[in-house]
């Protein structure tokens, strides 16, 4: 048997507030910020989290340190009931930043950063196969 992947974990500063951020990016994965785990979901925790389909969560987990060079890993987001570019606009407007535009008509895909800087791309609507 292979491994399966659990989750991905972020660095930061304010896990709860990445936390928040990201349930708002991301429809499939929620955050409860009424969870009584000690240190989770609540501002000044050091861990918080969203639960994803099938078990899988997106970990935010305090550092002290900036961001300070490309993340070496990222997520790729492909929206599944809009464009890739109205998604690219309602996350600019939840307070993401461009980071590189690599969109050319129909192809290619955004770059943009989390409030706290770690990047991510948009690519083009998901198109299930017939």
């Amino acid at each position: 048997m292979a491994s399966r992947l659990s989750n991905f974990c972020f660095d930061a500063h304010d896990t709860f507030a990445q936390a928040r951020w990201w349930g708002q990016v991301l429809d499939d994965f929620v955050f409860d910020p009424s969870d009584t785990e000690p240190g989770w979901n609540h501002e000044g925790a050091g861990e918080s989290g969203l639960e994803g389909p099938d078990d899988r969560y997106l970990l935010f987990l305090k550092v002290p340190e900036d961001k300070a060079i490309k993340n070496r890993v990222h997520p790729c987001l492909r929206p599944t009931d809009r464009s890739r570019d109205e998604e690219v606009e309602r996350i600019l407007g939840l307070g993401a930043t461009l980071v590189n535009d690599l969109r050319d008509g129909d192809k290619g895909w955004a770059v943009l950063a989390d409030p706290e800087g770690n990047e991510f791309c948009v690519l083009t609507r998901y198109q299930p196969s017939a």
